[in-house]
């Protein structure tokens, strides 16, 4: 953000600690249309249209690592030992269709969700296919494009009056999901703190013990003074933040029952999950939940499965999702929140169709799978299918720039719309995507 001298020196003792970088304004974006509606000129079908806007909120549960196909949602039968690896499989709530026996709650959903088994990339490596993954666009040394995650902030900016961010991001960042060329106005505000800690704590909540609310307030109104008439507020939504008590509650785990963190688990992606539904209950549109771990390359029954070597019950990453996944997707449907909130869980490709020598699989983008679930997507489906030993797709080969097109849609989020980088260059919010019709 550009500044002049001046400006910058009367400002600067207005300081009230460190401002969260959703609160500063993005220098130089600017949209060539200012609304997310539709008009007559929308090349979007009817079919289409009807679905967009049906999810008001999305909680994307980010697989950090890459997760196995093969060990989550596209678990495969009869085929030799070093292809199916360690784990069995179970029966769904689909007839017809196994997830990984340690799924066995997610299972029990599958009719309320959407298994997509032929998503295809081809980047392999974290860093690239991450931004490809939660972007829709391959990655350019010239241009950092937009996540999935920001679109969504920047189109909800309009009206959006809670003193709350647009997007939370829990607990810490990882590549690929934040605002590249819209700036530090559309950049998820993340926690870097653990839910599941007993020192959770959220950052920018508190005032500095000696800054009372009184004097927070006359530092509020000298700001509006000298602000008055410019365009920028960067620190207007940091004071909102700072002074709301519905802000502090909402992330005050706390009041909720033991019963209730338990059903989550008492692990940090369960009780991240748990925030998430709080954030939804509160509109906020757009929650990213990141489980790391998912790197598997030897050894993969232990962080998988079992946690920690000699472990008796497992605590490992697919049992621990499955746990948050389930409690997340009954509780947002017991409060009615389903339909109009989109849960996706991901990562950024699959594993190799073979257990290598160490006991683990390595990177596989060529084909791997997607669960969705809510915001008014179809639900009982399985989209598209990997070949019989999980190593490329049989049909329908979805990519992530189609999944995103698609899911933009579901978002209330023109694909086609035009945004305008800082340098002059118009890019379209999504440009080579198809969407996919079976979802819209």
């Amino acid at each position: 953000m550009q500044m002049s001298h001046n400006r910058s020196s009367r400002r600067s003792f207005l300081r009230i600690g460190s401002v969260a970088p959703w609160a500063c304004s993005a220098a130089g974006v600017t949209v060539l249309r200012q609304d997310a509606r539709l008009d007559a000129a929308s090349p979007l079908s009817a079919s289409h249209l009807r679905s967009f806007g049906s999810a008001k909120s999305c909680v994307l549960l980010w697989l950090d690592g890459g997760p196995s196909h093969l060990e989550t949602f596209d678990p495969k039968k009869d085929v030799p030992k070093e292809v199916q690896g360690p784990l069995g499989t179970v029966a769904t709530s689909v007839p017809g269709v196994h997830f990984s026996e340690e799924l066995h709650r997610c299972a029990k959903l599958a009719h309320r969700m959407t298994i997509i088994r032929s998503m295809t990339s081809p980047l392999g490596e974290h860093g690239l296919a991450n931004q490809y993954a939660l972007t829709g666009y391959l990655p350019s040394p010239n241009l950092q494009y937009p996540s999935l995650g920001a679109l969504t902030a920047h189109e909800r900016r309009e009206g959006w009056t809670r003193p709350l961010p647009r997007h939370i991001g829990i607990p810490e960042q990882r590549t690929g999901l934040g605002a590249g060329f819209l700036g530090s106005s559309d950049e998820p505000f993340w926690m870097n703190s653990d839910p599941a800690s007993p020192k959770f704590r959220v950052r920018d909540l508190d005032i500095y013990p000696t800054l009372n609310p009184d004097r927070l307030q006359r530092r509020r109104q000298m700001l509006a003074q000298i602000q008055e008439g410019a365009s920028e507020v960067p620190y207007k939504d940091a004071f909102e933040l700072i002074a709301s008590a519905e802000a502090r509650h909402v992330f005050d785990l706390n009041r909720e029952s033991d019963k209730t963190k338990e059903r989550y688990g008492l692990r940090s992606f369960g009780q991240s999950c748990l925030l998430a539904r709080r954030l939804v209950e509160q509109q906020v549109p757009f929650v990213t939940v990141v489980q790391p771990g998912w790197d598997t390359h030897e050894n993969m029954i232990v962080p998988l499965r079992e946690g920690y070597s000699g472990a008796k019950i497992g605590v490992g990453l697919i049992p621990t999702f499955d746990q948050a996944v389930s409690a997340l997707i009954e509780d947002l449907s017991d409060q009615g929140l389903l339909d109009q909130t989109l849960v996706i869980a991901m990562g950024e490709f699959g594993r190799t169709p073979k257990v290598n020598t160490r006991g683990g699989r390595d990177h596989w983008p060529r084909v791997y799978s997607v669960m969705l679930c809510g915001g008014g997507l179809p639900q009982g489906i399985v989209l598209g299918s990997s070949d019989r030993i999980g190593e490329s797709p049989r049909d329908n080969p979805i990519t992530p720039s189609d999944l995103i097109r698609t899911l933009l849609i579901r978002l209330g989020i023109e694909p086609d719309r035009m945004l305008v980088t800082p340098d002059g260059r118009p890019i379209p919010i999504n440009q080579h995507g198809k969407p996919i019709d079976a979802l819209l």
